[in-house]
């Protein structure tokens, strides 16, 4: 009986896999994470910089003591320059995510919403065409016959 299990568990498993959903899933996470090689280079190289103007290049340095005193490993420190490091990283790959990515598919998608909307759109104009058209005949017909010499 597991023998009947195993080839069903196994193809179950099979089909798992090349669903196009999980293969989507992986290529996302392979594109994310060298992605984000280099949005950490952007960080570093870019913005770390900028802030070193005003201060330290590294942003981990910056930090505030909660403690009487503060002394390399001693006293307790919030080390708010690697939250900010984090989010500015974070800000970063969201706008190049939305302005690279997610904003061009939206209008290409669009687009091809309104080339469909516009050939359908043609088609009803055709088919409406068409109706008027039968209608006519038909009505022409109809009065052919009511005037012809069986009809009077």
């Amino acid at each position: 009986m597991s023998e009947k299990k195993d080839p069903s568990v196994w193809q179950g498993f099979k089909a798992f896999l090349m669903r196009g959903n999980v293969v989507d899933l992986a290529v996302a996470v392979v594109v994310g994470a060298a992605f984000s090689n280099i949005v950490n280079s952007v960080v570093k190289g870019v913005i770390n910089p900028v802030v070193g103007a005003i201060g330290t290049k590294n942003l981990d340095h910056y930090s505030s003591c909660l403690s009487a005193t503060c002394k390399g490993d001693q006293g307790i420190q919030i080390l708010w320059g690697s939250v900010l490091g984090a989010a500015l990283s974070f800000v970063i790959t969201a706008a190049v995510v939305y302005f690279l990515m997610v904003l061009p598919m939206a209008r290409f998608l669009a687009r091809q919403e309104d080339r469909k909307k516009a050939r359908e759109g043609t088609h009803e104009v055709i088919e409406v065409t068409e109706l008027e058209v039968l209608k006519e005949i038909r009505d022409a017909l109809v009065a052919q016959r009511g005037s012809g010499p069986g009809g009077r």
